[in-house]
Formats: C-alpha cells, structure tokens, sequence
C-alpha cells in the first residue's frame, strides 16, 4: 500500500513537469549476498552513495567531506555537567549494547564482561546509551554491580545526546542507530556484526573496516536488517566474538597515540 501511494506521488511530480529521480536500493545485490545458498560475497553500494546518486540527478551538489554536524567544534555540555561530570584526564567511552532485532545483539553475558572491565579502569568512564523498559532493567543491573557506569536512559534528550557523544573517545556499538549518531559527530566507532555485514551498504558514516568485530561463517550474512531467524538456531556469529577481541578494538583505538 505504501509502495502504491508513493508511486502516485512520484507519477504527480513527473507529470507536473518536477524533475523527478527515484533511488535504487540494490535489492537484487543485497538478495544475492545474504541467500542461504550460492552467496555472492561482493560489497553493496553504501546508502550515502545511493542518496548521493539521487541529489546529483536533481541537480543538487553533493559533498563528501562531510565530518560533523558540528564542524570542527565540540558542543558545551555544561547544562549538563550534572549527569556528566567534568570530562578530566580520562577516557569516555559510549557503549550500546541493543539493537532493534536480535540477530544484531551481541549476547548480553559478553557484553557486561566487556563493562565490567571498563568500568575497572580508573582512567574510563563508561556511558550506556538506550531506552526502554528491558534496557533500563539490563543497566540498573549492571549499575548495581559496577558504580561508576553512567546510565542515561531518560536523562538526555536526542540532541543533548548528540553533544555529549561529541566528547567521547569511542563509541561501542551493535550494527544499530548509535553507530549513525557517533558518526554524525565524527567519533570512532567499534561496531559489533552478527546477522548482518558491512558489505549490505549500512556502515556508519567515515567508520573505518578495521573497528569492526566479526566472525567469518558461511551463512554470513543471513539477513540485511537483522530481523531474520537463525538458519543454525544458535546465532554463532554473534556468540563466536570474544569479548577480549572487543576490548582489545577498543583499546587500540583509545590507546593509539
């Protein structure tokens, strides 16, 4: 019905005389790479470059020096310094732990091994970014284990959310919309891939191939978005990342000068 009511619209423009350019989604591409049999492991056009494709047809100019919504700056967070705190001689790290489907969720015992040792380190402070009622029980758990996290489910609204993201050192994050956000800043980003793969066209903005985690099977990937069952019922390639290999992405970049 959608697709319907869209092809009405873009039939008004064109007959109006509107110059009219339609995106090309590579679904066939993206078919092709995730089937379960005969894969074609070949990377897909990212989105930025399917949208890019699409403005230069309307005459628009397109840029792809693009860096921060911000620009060089980092914005004052100092409405929120209560939540925060000062930023001092110490890391800060974002970490994301969900996603909208589970084939994209690194399992949950993984991923508190990898706050915890974080949260160890007297030199990092770890913010957990989410929301909703299964997330904000995980983070109180968590929270009662290991003090120092700062959780801000129901603190921040999105663009304070954004200015606080511009200050951290890195973001850990599943194949999700916190790996756009940080992106949109220009913060590194330590992206975790399970059911999903960079080669579908989704990798955050700028992110450099050699921050992300994943396993190597041949089902990989089984889905574009995630939201698929597993063919092998145990979702190996999420359960298959160590967490000592996420932690030692994230150092690598926290440590890298």
């Amino acid at each position: 019905m959608m697709f319907y009511a869209l092809s009405i619209y873009v039939c008004d423009f064109f007959l109006s005389g509107s110059k009219v350019a339609v995106i090309n989604k590579g679904r066939i591409g993206k078919w092709r790479l995730v089937r379960r049999f005969c894969k074609v492991f070949r990377p897909c056009k990212t989105s930025f470059s399917r949208y890019a494709t699409v403005f230069k047809k309307l005459g628009f100019e397109v840029h792809s020096d693009f860096h921060s919504i911000y620009g060089e700056d980092k914005v004052d967070i100092t409405p929120f310094l209560s939540i925060t705190g000062t930023k001092k001689e110490e890391f800060w790290i974002g970490i994301a732990p969900f996603a909208r489907h589970i084939g994209k969720i690194y399992p949950l015992k993984f991923q508190e091994q990898i706050v915890a040792y974080f949260a160890s380190q007297p030199q990092v402070k770890v913010f957990l970014f989410g929301g909703g009622e299964r997330e904000e029980e995980v983070f109180n758990s968590w929270k009662s284990k290991y003090p120092s996290l700062v959780s801000l489910i129901h603190k921040l609204r999105i663009d304070r959310e954004l200015a606080l993201i511009s200050h951290l050192d890195v973001m850990l994050s599943m194949d999700s919309a916190n790996m756009h956000l940080a992106s949109l800043v220009n913060v590194p980003v330590v992206s975790i891939w399970g059911a999903t793969h960079p080669y579908a066209g989704f990798m955050g903005w700028n992110q450099s191939p050699d921050n992300v985690v994943q396993v190597d099977l041949p089902c990989r990937p089984c889905s574009v978005y995630g939201k698929k069952p597993c063919h092998r019922l145990d979702y190996a390639c999420l359960n298959r990342i160590k967490p000592d290999k996420v932690i030692e992405v994230v150092e690598k970049i926290l440590y890298k000068n």
